[in-house]
């Protein structure tokens, strides 16, 4: 298994810097990689595959040797995000979970969109309501 180690520190950096801005967040060592939560909810969640595992994340993605992102998602953008293609995919094991494949050119304006969306999803309303995000 890969551990939060493994996860390329510029990676966790830029993640942490989305993440950590969000109300009441704390990051954990997750079974594998990194996740952050809201309270008890993770809404955002790293890792790295290798040697075919984690074994559903490879089978998900398509990539073994490759760090992906996993986060929540509704409405018309959970269905644009699915039916996008790489990076993106449909992570089988929840309704509303999309994973992402980082490569080596990582968008961060639109990871933290997607970070900040995943976590209004997952977040108590009282706390979604203190997070500016753009209309529609």
């Amino acid at each position: 298994m890969t551990g939060p180690a493994d996860v390329p520190e510029d990676v966790l950096a830029g993640l942490r810097a989305i993440c950590t801005r969000l109300p009441e967040v704390h990051e954990q060592p997750a079974w594998v990689g990194v996740r952050w939560r809201v309270r008890a909810h993770t809404f955002a969640h790293v890792l790295v595959t290798a040697g075919g595992r984690p074994a559903a994340h490879v089978r998900a993605s398509g990539v073994d040797g490759g760090c992906l992102l996993v986060f929540r998602a509704e409405g018309v953008e959970l269905d644009v995000l699915r039916r996008t293609g790489p990076p993106f995919f449909r992570a089988p094991w929840g309704e509303d979970v999309v994973g992402m494949v980082l490569g080596a050119d990582v968008d961060w304006a639109e990871i933290g969109e997607l970070l900040t969306d995943s976590y209004c999803v997952r977040a108590p309303r009282r706390l979604a309501a203190l997070v500016d995000r753009p209309p529609g």
